[in-house]
């Protein structure tokens, strides 16, 4: 006689929290499309303020200035990644933390810290020098800056945690069989490393994306530089709420798609790294 399987106490409250949890989420994006058609809005209405002049601006801004973002932060975080990783050097744990900073600041402090900056003398002699070329720091380059500033550390840490899963050994190895130095990188490290790295860089565009504090506080909201976060403010503040709500479930939207596609990543970097672990 088959036995049914008991429900072990501490699972019970464990997978509780979960559902809770999943429960909170749900209802919150539930109460977003119950908003948007309790005044009886049609999928006419939301397709022409999905197509409005100021959301297709605001969405051209933000993939614009995110995709500039993504660049620097796969130039910067693979090799800081790295460096965390196999150097050792005085002053580890404090480089370790400064490079976490970002992560754990109010997002708006960034935007305070980059109006400092830009009122010091040495900022006033950068947009001097920038001006000369009809560059302006109050555009997508100032957007880039706060967008690159709040998200880069999350990159750099996920490409340090996918190093440090992989045994030096691999790259010793590989320089004594006539491998330089870099060469071992790129040919065994990296690519070991590779899906946890993409999954780094697809969660801080995310990230990156999302940005909205250190724009409000550096950049502001004319039309030239209005991103989708603050093109919700926008709309908010005019009392448009149900274009706010339709601009935030594109967003939510967008942003599930991409961190799907991170722990997809994330998932099969764990399955090649256990592979490589069994064959050797």
């Amino acid at each position: 006689m088959n036995k049914c399987k008991k429900i072990n106490l501490f699972d019970f409250v464990m997978i509780s929290f979960l559902v809770i949890f999943l429960l909170m989420v749900i209802m919150l994006l539930v109460s977003d499309v119950v908003y948007i058609f309790k005044d009886q809005i049609t999928f006419q209405d939301i397709i022409e303020i999905i197509c409005s002049k100021d959301v297709v601006d605001g969405f051209i801004m933000s993939v614009m200035s995110s995709t500039i973002t993504l660049i620097f932060i796969i130039i910067f975080s693979i090799p800081v990644g790295y460096a965390l990783s196999r150097y050792s050097f005085q002053g580890h744990s404090i480089v370790n933390t400064m490079i976490d900073i970002p992560i754990i600041l109010p997002p708006v402090v960034i935007g305070i810290s980059l109006l400092t900056f830009f009122g010091s003398p040495y900022g006033i002699a950068l947009k001097a020098f920038l001006k000369d070329y009809d560059i302006s720091i109050m555009s997508i380059i100032g957007i880039v800056l706060c967008q690159f500033l709040v998200s880069v550390s999350y990159c750099i840490r996920a490409v340090k945690t996918s190093f440090d899963e992989i045994d030096k050994d691999y790259e010793n190895i590989a320089m004594s069989l006539g491998c330089s130095k870099a060469s071992s990188f790129f040919k065994v490290s990296l690519p070991l490393a590779k899906n946890g790295i993409i999954a780094g860089i697809i969660i801080a565009w995310a990230r990156a994306i999302g940005v909205f504090g250190p724009l409000m506080v550096f950049v502001g909201t004319s039309p030239r530089v209005t991103v989708m976060p603050t093109a919700i403010w926008l709309q908010i503040n005019i009392g448009n709420t149900e274009k706010s709500i339709i601009i935030a479930l594109i967003m939510v939207l967008i942003s599930s798609s991409v961190l799907a596609l991170a722990h997809f990543f994330m998932a099969r970097n764990r399955r090649e790294f256990d592979n490589v672990i069994i064959k050797n």
